[in-house]
């Protein structure tokens, strides 16, 4: 009996080491670290006036995901960003606590159209939100959006768009 007890013991402590370690593993906000997701093979790629211009991003579409967000990146390439992924569309609203550089938030709707592009303030817990349904955000370095010429109406497109819109060619 005594060594059945040990056993149960020593599995419920193993048990509790190992949930450690994993959730160890994938940093998240509270771990006041920057989350690094892997950069998507496919190019972003706008559409503007200007003409085309292309983004590495990496995409965050899980709950988790999203939460974190570029939080504590200090930097970020001009020519790289975010781009979060809902599974509806609808009204969203971010933030910018723990986030200390400055970001450019592109709102897209579902049909991969820029609906308004706003601007993110360091550390800020302000409310950003687009006022209307979307089915992404593009987050670029502050500037980067001006600078690219992207505008209202403006197209992204990138195979997460487009398989959010049906069209499957985006």
């Amino acid at each position: 009996m005594a060594n059945r007890n040990w056993l149960t013991a020593g599995a419920l402590c193993a048990a509790i080491v190992l949930a450690a370690y994993f959730s160890a593993l994938k940093p998240s906000a509270a771990d006041d670290q920057a989350m690094m997701l892997p950069v998507d093979p496919t190019p972003l790629v706008a559409m503007t006036g200007s003409g085309r211009h292309s983004f590495s991003i990496e995409i965050a579409d899980t709950s988790e995901e999203r939460e974190a967000g570029l939080m504590f990146r200090k930097d970020m390439a001009d020519d790289h960003g975010m781009l979060f992924v809902f599974e509806k569309s609808g009204e969203v609203n971010f933030w910018m606590k723990n986030t200390p550089m400055p970001l450019d938030l592109v709102f897209v709707g579902q049909d991969g159209k820029i609906k308004a592009i706003k601007r993110g303030e360091p550390e800020s817990e302000a409310i950003i939100s687009p006022g209307q349904p979307v089915s992404f955000v593009l987050e670029l370095k502050a500037g980067t959006a001006a600078k690219d010429g992207l505008r209202d109406g403006d197209l992204l497109r990138h195979p997460a768009i487009a398989k959010a819109s049906g069209s499957g060619s985006n």
